[in-house]
Formats: structure tokens, sequence, C-alpha cells
């Protein structure tokens, strides 16, 4: 039996405070209203699965019996000498607040299909772990309280790398926990089982992208890391089986590298995890939209389950704030760009797409970002529809925002230096509209540096393309009017119906003469 869903739409918690919204005023404390009020906004949408990521997984956010609450508090003020109990989630959670209980109640009230979806391996917060107590609390911020845990602390040994001095900010990916130990296995999955257990949830979601290391590669064979992972899904599998109720399913999913190249590492051997029980592969670019994944490819070793292309509030990073957290600048991801990549998936192989981070489009973090905006929820009723999606306007996009993808072993197409006399080449997999591209569209190109004083060419499957004085946006667009690029930083090509292929195309960009180099950052392409 195939997932009969379309449309996946995860909530991380913490928006719900960290976004300004409709019913959340900016600074309001968290509060249950909040977290009901998040799953309100999606019923009647055209999303299918609301999926909550209670917190880190790290701190439970829900009864416990595994880690109970109020033990971590206790711990936790022990550890690093100072009251925490006046912070909104602590004071929920000690007063009797339970997090899932709530989300999946407010879900069958509205309509969706509630399913939790945990990170497996969070590695937020960690660099905090080992600050001495003593009164040294001002040395740790306060939402390290969701990030460490007792297991993590007291387990050095279990980390990716154990030396101390790895444990900060520069080491994202190495103080995690390692999956070769048995111990770190079973602690997540005694999480999962008192959720599948204790609450009246349709299914869960592997959380495989927060974050992306599990094993000490140099360590392990990639045949020990897939025993490893296809074990523990087997194991979820038999967990959701038993305690189903009777005549209902509960549905095992994973948000997955969208890269195929990052799936060893982890130990994703996709064809042994789905015969295990594996039913939805959750395709994530890590953090940005991205179009040009490996679909395919992961339908050719998955062949019999349901694949979704998450898509996120942002195609780009553009620019930082200086000295503030949360400061990135975004480009948002436009209503063309959402069903372009949708009509790309679904022309791969793909059975539907997922949101994630789509709530923020709202205000957050660091002042002066703007603008922002409400989400358009108004997307999903149509990206469900693959006759639809295959009929809009086209915008495709390649973008130095997807950098993350570095961490997953993808080779990193933007940003690309470029230094006068020399020539860049990127591939694009376009897939032609219902009834063919007829009237072709045009190319730009986005960099770092002003390109006033230099000279650029393109070719497009090898054909020449004719500039064009014209470097606005393909499509009208209500986001992004504050970080649009100047037009010295850009250039812009007509690119003609004829020269567009289905599949494989090939784009040559030549920085022909100029006085300096320049690092390219952003390609588009707005097509009919």
């Amino acid at each position: 039996m195939k997932s009969p869903f379309k449309i996946l739409y995860s909530n991380d918690t913490v928006n719900t405070v960290s976004c300004t919204s409709p019913y959340h005023a900016k600074g309001e404390p968290f509060s249950q209203r909040i977290l009901e009020a998040s799953v309100d906004e999606t019923g009647g949408t055209g999303i299918d699965v609301h999926m909550l990521q209670p917190g880190l997984s790290m701190v439970p956010w829900w009864k416990s019996k595994q880690y109970p609450y109020a033990e971590h508090i206790r711990w936790y003020e022990t550890t690093y000498g100072a009251s925490v109990r006046d912070n909104p989630y602590a004071r929920y959670m000690l007063e009797g607040g339970d997090m899932v209980g709530a989300f999946v109640t407010r879900c069958r009230r509205v309509g969706v299909a509630p399913f939790i979806s945990l990170r497996l391996n969070d590695s937020h917060g960690k660099e905090f772990v080992d600050t001495p107590g003593g009164g040294n609390i001002s040395e740790i911020p306060g939402y390290s309280l969701h990030c460490v845990n007792r297991f993590y602390k007291d387990h050095p040994q279990f980390r990716i790398d154990p030396d101390p001095a790895k444990v900060s900010k520069e080491h994202w990916n190495t103080r995690v926990l390692n999956w070769g130990n048995p111990e770190v296995v079973d602690w997540m999955f005694g999480f999962i089982a008192e959720i599948a257990e204790n609450y009246d949830i349709d299914g869960i979601e592997l959380d495989f992208m927060r974050h992306c290391n599990f094993f000490r590669v140099n360590e392990t064979t990639f045949a020990q890391r897939a025993a490893v992972m296809t074990a523990f899904v087997k194991r979820v599998r038999g967990l959701l089986d038993r305690t189903a109720k009777p005549g209902r399913h509960r549905w095992l999913g994973a948000r997955i590298p969208a890269y195929a190249i990052a799936l060893e590492p982890l130990g994703l051997d996709l064809g042994a995890m789905t015969a295990a029980g594996l039913e939805i592969l959750n395709l994530s670019p890590y953090y940005m939209t991205a179009q040009q994944v490996d679909v395919a490819e992961i339908r050719r070793r998955a062949p019999d389950a349901a694949i979704h292309l998450e898509l996120t509030h942002s195609v780009a990073a553009v620019g930082r704030v200086p000295g503030a957290y949360d400061n990135t600048l975004f480009l948002r991801t436009t209503d063309e760009q959402f069903s372009t990549a949708a009509h790309l998936a679904y022309s791969r192989g793909a059975d539907g797409v997922s949101a994630f981070n789509f709530a923020y489009y709202r205000e957050f973090g660091a002042p002066g970002r703007g603008p922002f905006h409400e989400p358009p929820f108004h997307v999903f009723e149509k990206l469900r529809d693959r006759a639809w999606v295959a009929a809009q306007p086209q915008h495709y996009f390649l973008s130095g925002g997807a950098s993350w993808a570095a961490l997953l072993g993808r080779p990193q197409v933007l940003p690309r230096t470029m230094r006068s006399g020399g020539e860049a080449i990127f591939p694009l997999d376009l897939a032609p509209p219902a009834g063919g591209w007829q009237r072709g569209g045009r190319l730009r190109i986005r960099a770092r540096d002003d390109l006033a004083a230099g000279e650029w060419s393109a070719r497009f499957n090898g054909e020449p393309l004719m500039s064009t004085e014209d470097r606005s946006a393909p499509y009208a667009t209500r986001y992004d009017a504050a970080h649009l690029a100047a037009p010295e930083k850009m250039r812009a090509w007509m690119l003609p119906a004829h020269v567009l292929r289905e599949g494989a195309n090939t784009l040559e960009v030549f920085f022909t003469k100029g006085p300096k180099s320049a690092v390219l950052e952003y390609i588009d392409l707005g097509l009919r």
C-alpha cells in the first residue's frame, strides 16, 4: 500500500514564537494556544499531513518516562548554576503541558493527519554543553536548555569526536552522537517508542537531516552503517505496527538528503530500508529550496516508496545583518519557483511535495531583514495538481544560497568565482511545460560584485545567446523588494525556445574581459 498523501507540512514548533504572526504578537511567550493556532492555519489549505518537530528531540516536549522533563530541569539547573523555571517552554512543561498531546488533538479537529518528525542527531546548542557551572550561566544562552541533555553530557565517548575542543560552532557536524554505539540508537528509539505507545499519531518521520552525520566514516564501511540504519527502520516499523489501533495503519517516513551522493556516508540503503518498512521519503536540500536534485536516482533506488520534494521559504541567501543572530537576508521562493520545482519533481518520479520552514516568510530574527509577508498557503492546493503545475510559467534557478549542500558532499555549483578570461559550466535539468516551450524566455546571472566594467557572454546547449538590457524579475512578485540586486550586478540574455531540451541542458558563462574577478551567486531562467 502506497501513501495517499500529496502535501506534507513540517512545523518546527519554535516558529510559533520566533515569528510574528496573526496569532502571535512580537515578544509574546509560548502558550498552547499559539501551538494550536499553528495547526489551525494549515486546515483546508491542501495540506494532508502536519508534522510536528517537538523541539530538537534531545529534550522531550511530551510526557516522557525515559527522560522526564522535571528531571531534566533539575539536572540543568544543578549543572549550569541558575534557575530556568521562568522560561516559557519550561514553565508550560513543568505545569503539566504536553505539546505532542495538544498537537495531535488539534490535528484531529482540523482534519490533517498528525505525524511526529524526530530529529535523530540534532547539533544545535551542543557547543555549550561543557560550559562549567558554578554561576557561569552567563556563558550559556537560554535556548541551550532545549538543546543539551544529561545523556549527551555524561557520555562524551559517544560523540563523533569526543575531543571537548571539537564541541564548538566551528565543528557543527562532529559534535553530534555516533550511531556506531548501540546505546545511542537505543536512546533515540526509546523516545520514539513512548510517542508511538502514548499518542494517537498517524505516522513518524525519522529526520536524518538534523544533523547530517551519524558515524565515524573513516572507521566504518557502508555495509556496517547500513546495517545499523536498516535495523533501526525495521525496529521502528515493528513498533508502529504493534501500537497501531485495529484497522489503522501508521506510516513511516524519513527526511533524507535530496542528493544521492550523501546517502552512503549516512548509512542510508534505500532499497533495504524500504524493504524493512520505510514508506515515505522526504527529499531535503537541507535548508533552501532547490530544483536541481536527484529525484530520478532516488526513485530508481526506491521504486515503491512515496517520494516528496521539500520546498522552503527561500531560494538564496544574499547577505547578512552584521552582529546579529538569525541575521541572514533571504530571497523568498515565489509561486512560479514552487510550481516549477513541483513540475520537475513530478516529471522525475515524485509523488508530492513537502514544506519546511514555511512559516519563516514572517518576521523573525534580526531587525532590518524584511520585507516580510504572510506565508503563501494558497500554493498547496495547486501544487498537489500535476496537470496544473505542468501548465504554469516556469522559473528555474541555481543558487549560492544552497551552499548547505556542501555539508552533504554535493559539489557546490554556486557561488562561483570567475576571473577575466574564464568560463563556468552549469548543468540544468529542465522539464517542458504542457504543450512544450512556446516563447522561450530570459536568462539572468547575479553577482556579488559590480559587473559594469566587464564583458560577459553566454551559450546554452552550445548556442550563443543574445544579451538584453532587461534584467528585471521574470514574473511580478511581492517579495524581496529590499534585496533585489542592482542592475550593474546582473547580466541577462534572451533564451529562445528552440535551444531548450527535455532533461539535461548546459549553460556556459564567459567572463570575456574585465579588470577583476567576480563572484556569481544566483542564476535564473524565466520560461514559457
